[in-house]
């Protein structure tokens, strides 16, 4: 009946690559594996304050069910928005599914636009030669992969949590194609949203179900890459892309 999709607050892998676009490096300093990152001080603060706005709802209008990716900065963020009081009292715990998970880069994982160009202009080639949607880089994902995962998620969704209010935290590229998804879009259709700029961290987009959407209803979008939650408790927007976010 009510579907809030948003990407994870900032994340220490988001600073670590400004650095290194900053120093013109090859490669992404970042110690823990992707899944591992965590939030930086601002994401946590982000989370909070997006929490806080969810809590604002009456009772009856806050998300019943909330689903994150297993990325830690993912976690960290669903927790702190239920940790502000974010959710429906009887929530229950919060249920991690490897389907919402960040899109996987294989061996341009960490590498800045400069080091794919320096380590495997090869890629970068068959990147501009297929376009973002479908290139897929050895051991990693194209946009049609995720695509892929993401059907068999929101069927899950369809089948266990109809009719309920769903709060979904994840990745930028996964905001992007669960709006290709639901809103039936074609590839030029989503990759014109996605030129228009990054997802901002705890950027809200939302979709409520209509009966005016197809010929049974279904849900309709009401506002995308929403800040305000943030603007409001004073707390700074960020839409870095992913510290391997480069390739997408």
């Amino acid at each position: 009946m009510h579907l809030w999709v948003v990407r994870h607050g900032e994340s220490s892998g988001n600073v670590a690559r400004d650095a290194a676009h900053a120093a013109g490096a090859a490669r992404i300093d970042i110690p823990e594996r992707d899944v591992d990152v965590p939030l930086s001080t601002l994401g946590h603060r982000q989370g909070d304050a997006l929490g806080r706005w969810f809590a604002s709802l009456p009772e009856a209008e806050r998300p019943e069910l909330a689903l994150a990716s297993p990325y830690r900065r993912a976690v960290e963020t669903a927790e702190a928005i239920r940790a502000a009081g974010g959710l429906a009292p009887d929530a229950p715990a919060l249920l991690v599914d490897e389907r919402l998970r960040e899109k996987e880069f294989g061996i341009l994982d960490r590498l800045t636009r400069i080091g794919i160009e320096q380590l495997h202009p090869e890629q970068a080639d068959l990147r501009r030669d297929l376009g973002k949607f479908y290139h897929r880089p050895p051991g990693g994902e194209s946009w049609c992969d995720v695509v892929l995962r993401l059907r068999s998620a929101l069927d899950t969704v369809a089948l266990h949590h109809d009719g309920r209010r769903i709060l979904i935290v994840a990745h930028q590229v996964v905001v992007l194609c669960l709006r290709y998804l639901l809103e039936e879009m074609t590839e030029a259709e989503i990759l014109a949203v996605d030129a228009e700029g990054d997802v901002a961290n705890c950027g809200v987009t939302e979709y409520v179900f209509s009966p005016d959407a197809g010929p049974d209803g279904g849900l309709a979008l009401i506002r995308y890459n929403f800040v305000a939650p943030l603007e409001v408790q004073g707390t700074p927007v960020t839409s870095e892309t992913d510290a391997d976010a480069v390739a997408q």
